[in-house]
């Protein structure tokens, strides 16, 4: 995994959170349904409901944006941050944590409080603990769900995807769906093998997403543009057809770097991104396959939710 970590860590994103300087980065709001807006800057991607309750966030991206994304939800409601919720505990996803902890409460499957209050490894690269302040108060096990803004906000545990801890959050009543990691739209995704990522898992996780998601539902991805079943359904065929190519390759006796020399199929090119290469994602799916069979059971289903009513006006 050396020319993984190697390849990961020139990467903008990690090179722009070692560096710090979000200067230039700009916080995009667009309305998705109900109560709940999507921003965009830096990082993983944050839903934001509002209403006479005041505010709930999801995930929100690094320490730095901290000003730029309260001005952003000001615009919407200028009530105070009641939660925050963590999709998994990546830092591009919770640096923000030790300030908006500061003002709401925040709240996160258990593993994530205890990856977030110790130091972590993530792609060869440190990452020291949070302060007392950023980490979660609240957590859980399977799920939960907090009653915010006149809606039920459902939060559900789906085991050894992307992390150990990866939590998606269901807007009832906006019928809204925030992924964290589990999707990125158009992109190869990256599972944090080190911090208990599995690729078997990650495709399980989808296809449990798939087999609840509501009708009409909108997906806020971890990353990407705003999304629906069509997105999640793209993106779990090619995981499914690329996993099973390299797989059927490395047991016809190829070695990674001849499976690298002949690539994944041309459809699949456009993927590429700033974070994930070709070259790193065959190597990923390779290492992936390896360790298919200490991937853990699928995770209990899910009970469908009810179909959403029509949100208030």
């Amino acid at each position: 995994m050396k020319a993984l970590v190697a390849a990961l860590a020139l990467t903008p994103a990690l090179a722009l959170a070692q560096q710090q300087d979000f200067s230039k980065v700009q916080i995009k709001e667009s309305t998705v349904a109900g109560n709940v807006h999507m921003l965009m800057g830096e990082g993983g991607n944050i839903a934001v409901s509002v209403g006479p309750e005041g505010v709930l966030i999801v995930d929100d991206q690094f320490a730095p944006l901290a000003q730029k994304i309260n001005a952003a939800i000001d615009k919407l409601n200028k009530g105070k941050i009641q939660y925050v919720l963590n999709t998994h505990w990546h830092f591009d996803h919770t640096g923000g944590n030790p300030i908006f902890g500061k003002e709401g409460r925040i709240v996160a499957h258990e593993a994530v409080r205890a990856r977030l209050s110790s130091d972590q490894k993530v792609l060869g690269m440190e990452v020291k603990a949070l302060p007392k302040e950023g980490l979660p108060v609240i957590t859980y096990d399977n799920s939960m769900s907090i009653w915010f803004n006149g809606e039920e906000v459902r939060l559900t545990h789906y085991p050894a995807g992307h992390t150990d801890g990866d939590t998606t959050v269901y807007f009832t009543g906006s019928n809204v769906l925030h992924t964290g990691d589990l999707l990125v739209v158009d992109s190869f995704p990256f599972i944090d093998f080190d911090n208990g990522g599995t690729l078997d898992g990650y495709i399980r996780d989808q296809e449990k997403i798939l087999q609840t998601l509501p009708a009409g539902a909108k997906i806020i991805p971890g990353h990407g543009p705003l999304a629906g079943r069509e997105e999640l359904e793209r993106a779990q065929a090619m995981l499914k057809e690329t996993s099973a190519l390299v797989r059927s390759k490395k047991e016809a006796g190829k070695t990674l770097d001849q499976i690298k020399a002949e690539g994944l199929p041309e459809k699949y090119k456009s993927w590429a991104n700033a974070f994930i290469k070709e070259p790193v994602f065959i190597e990923m799916l390779y290492k992936g396959v390896s360790t298919a069979a200490k991937a853990p059971a699928a995770p209990a289903p899910v009970p469908a939710p009810a179909p959403a009513p029509a949100p208030k006006k």
